[in-house]
């Protein structure tokens, strides 16, 4: 009932509203008919004669009706004003409610322009799948009006679904691939339930946006990288020829050749060699271009990666008549971490290069604190034919040189320069160029290497001497190793007299008492003789220093007025040990094969004695094989070759069950029916929980990869030996077989 009630009601509002005019004439002639109707019958009562009219009381009562009228026109005076009050409100309401209308439909246009600029497809579908809504971006895909795609179930041309992704709050995220009037394209569809009204169901908003050239790229990319891949397994399987040509054409010098047998050998080996450098090169450009150049964090002793990398650059210089030299600032940190092998190899390629182009002179090595926290600097400095400015930025592109007569001369890729700037990048670092054309160049490499918090068993940092207050004198020529020496006593406080003539010395010498004189062999045998005769009364230490080349030339005698040797290009810590034997030490016998230089014994032999090893040889290349054995056989070792993994496995077993195992096995990783990872695996097997020590194993790869090499290492071997095989590479791993359980080469 109160409900019909109320629908009168505001039936009749609304027809009052919609009809104004007829409802004031309709009030109007109420009023005035009630007033007159009321006034009239009164007037009429009080005049009849009957009616008892009493002036008095007429005018009481005329007054209270007067008085009436005023009360209810005060009253509606108050209405009337707070109606006007509660207008004014309501307007100013309305108008606010105006200015937000406005505001909210000129941010649903900016947001509606905003998306259409974009380019986005958007579309709206209800709950049976029928479209509510699209923009114009979707109807320019669809190839279809506005009017015709709403209310439809219109769907595109799907030619590939890709994977289904489900967010945390609900979002599906997907790639389609779709059919155009411009061609297939790549749309990423981000998909999720919306509530456009309160109380409205809901519906599925779809978002896509075109990816097409971000796929592309990525499916270019992996195809780069398959091919990669592809090049680098090939360019390993170059290695293993490689292997021999080189291998055999090295055994073949050392038999007995005629001159120009000689000659034709040596043309091959080098040939060989300069094919394996290219190889390297390329094999690094591919690893890199592939992005499969990772970075190890490993502890490593700073001043042995340096001075291994002047030793194993030494001959090529010295074959040069050049010197080279190295020098590790005493402010740095003992050990680092960071990667050595990425480190060794930049800075193998700098000063490679720097020898390269270097006819007269030397090249240095220092390395020095950086200018940022944590940060070390490598400088090569060279004296070489230097660089013009205007090659300075293109040497470090890919198969570029500084110009093409460098490139007829010298030969190379173009690469290593290239390779270098990528690493050092990859390591957070920098690499920059300062050169003068006909004065030489300095490579300065700078990294972020922090200092190793333990040791890892790695060697301590040797005992600086301290030579405060002790005249040395250098007799050298002039030369870059030479200042690095005397850089060096320096920094042990030692007072340092460099001198590049026999004469000057020998008249310096009757001066003062010397702690030490240092003679480089350089100077000549015979002049050096007389200068050590000659100080024997005047310094406590007389230390000759010479190549391995020279060695030869060095008197054996007893009476050899010497008391120590030390080899360039020296090292540290041979130098502080040397300096503070005691004096007067015998000189050593110089008959033995080659001398090194080493911290404790500067005069010990150059390989340690590893002869009588048996060693098992995994090989499947018959050439590879009849390698190994003669380059086993001939440096004392005894070789059983097996030509696949199968093979390997029983020989070790048979030998194991004699009582006569292997000390070492050589495993090919490459081999038929089992291959060397495999094998290591049972080998390793056999010998879990077995009493006894495990046979070292040496991998036999031409893969460079490094997951190749971790695949190794899981297997359980201990090392790795890059074909083609080294021979002095061989040697040492063998001989550091008794020192240590990680061989490396």
């Amino acid at each position: 009932m109160k409900r019909r009630i109320f629908r009168i009601k505001l039936g009749m509002r609304r027809f009052a509203r919609r009809h104004p005019w007829l409802i004031l004439a309709v009030r109007s002639s109420m009023i005035f008919s009630a007033a007159f109707g009321g006034a009239y019958g009164f007037i009429s009562g009080s005049r009849s004669e009957g009616s008892g009219y009493d002036p008095h009381a007429f005018a009481i009562g005329a007054s209270f009706l007067f008085a009436l009228a005023c009360v209810a026109l005060a009253t509606l005076s108050f209405r009337l004003r707070w109606v006007r009050h509660k207008m004014r409100k309501l307007a100013l309401h309305n108008e606010a409610l105006a200015d937000r209308n406005w505001e909210l439909q000129e941010a649903e246009q900016r947001a509606r322009s905003l998306f259409e600029a974009q380019g986005d497809l958007i579309v709206l579908r209800d709950g049976d799948g029928c479209i509510t809504f699209v923009n114009d971006a979707y109807c320019e895909l669809a190839e279809a009006p506005r009017e015709r795609l709403i209310g439809s179930r219109s769907e595109l041309n799907v030619l590939e679904q890709g994977d289904t992704a489900i967010e945390a709050n609900g979002t599906r995220i997907h790639d389609q691939k779709v059919a155009t009037a411009l061609g297939p394209r790549w749309i990423a569809w981000r998909e999720g339930l919306v509530r456009s009204d309160a109380g409205a169901p809901s519906e599925m908003q779809s978002v896509g946006r075109d990816v097409t050239d971000r796929t592309e790229t990525e499916r270019a990319l992996g195809e780069a990288r398959d091919h990669a891949d592809a090049a680098n397994r090939a360019k390993s399987r170059i290695r293993t020829p490689l292997n021999g040509i080189i291998g055999m054409s090295g055994l073949l010098l050392d038999t007995p050749l005629t001159p120009e047998q000689t000659t034709y050998a040596k043309a091959v080996k080098t040939s060989g060699d300069a094919l394996l450098s290219l190889i390297e090169e390329l094999l690094d450009y591919s690893k890199i271009e592939a992005g499969k150049i990772d970075l190890e964090h490993r502890p490593f002793v700073l001043s042995a990666l340096i001075e291994d990398i002047t030793e194993l650059l030494a001959p090529r210089a010295q074959a040069r008549k050049l010197e080279i030299a190295a020098y590790v600032d005493e402010r740095l940190p003992m050990q680092v971490v960071g990667d050595a092998a990425r480190l060794r190899q930049v800075l193998l390629n700098l000063a490679g290069n720097a020898i390269k182009f270097t006819s007269t002179g030397g090249v240095a090595l220092i390395v020095e604190p950086g200018i940022w926290p944590n940060e070390i600097s490598f400088l090569v400095r060279d004296t070489g034919i230097g660089i013009a400015p205007e090659a300075r930025e293109r040497i470090f592109r890919e198969f570029e040189q500084a110009d093409d007569r460098i490139a007829r001369s010298y030969g190379g890729t173009g690469l290593g320069l290239s390779i270098s700037e990528r690493i050092v990048k990859r390591m957070g670092g920098r690499i920059t160029l300062q050169s003068q054309p006909g004065i030489g160049s300095t490579f300065e490499v700078s990294v972020p290497l922090a200092a190793s918090e333990t040791h890892g068993g790695q060697p301590t940092a040797f005992a600086a001497p301290d030579l405060t207050d002790q005249s040395i004198m250098l007799v050298t020529p002039q030369s870059i190793e030479a200042s690095l020496i005397a850089r060096r006593l320096q920094r042990w406080g030692g007072q340092t007299c460099m001198v590049s003539d026999t004469a000057v010395a020998q008249a310096l010498l009757p001066e003062r008492s010397w702690h030490a004189v240092l003679l480089d062999h350089a100077l000549g045998a015979s002049d050096v003789a007389a200068l050590g005769e000659t100080a024997r009364c005047h310094a406590t230490q007389r230390i000759v220093l010479f190549t391995p080349a020279t060695r030869h030339e060095l008197q054996s005698s007893a009476g050899s007025p010497f008391t120590g040797y030390l080899i360039k290009p020296l090292r540290a810590a041979s130098l502080a040990a040397r300096l503070t034997m005691a004096p007067e030490v015998p000189a050593p016998d110089l008959a033995g094969d080659a001398l090194i230089d080493t911290p404790d014994n500067a005069e010990a032999p150059a390989t340690a004695s590893a002869s009588g090893l048996s060693i098992l040889v995994a090989e499947d290349n018959e050439i590879n094989a009849l390698l190994m054995r003669s380059l086993l056989t001939r440096l004392g070792h005894h070789a059983v070759i097996t030509t696949n993994g199968e093979e390997a496995l029983e020989s070790w077993l048979a030998a194991r069950s004699a009582g006569a195992p292997y000390d070492l096995v050589l495993m090919d990783i490459q081999m038929p029916q089992l291959d060397g990872i495999e094998t290591t695996r049972r080998i390793r097997a056999r010998e879990a929980g077995q009493p006894g020590r495990q046979t070292p194993i040496l991998a036999l790869t031409a893969n460079t990869l490094v997951e190749d090499r971790y695949a190794c290492f899981e297997a359980g071997m201990d090392g790795f030996l890059i074909k083609p095989v080294d021979r002095e590479k061989l040697a040492e791993a063998l001989a550091g077989l008794a020192a240590s359980r990680h061989l490396a080469a």
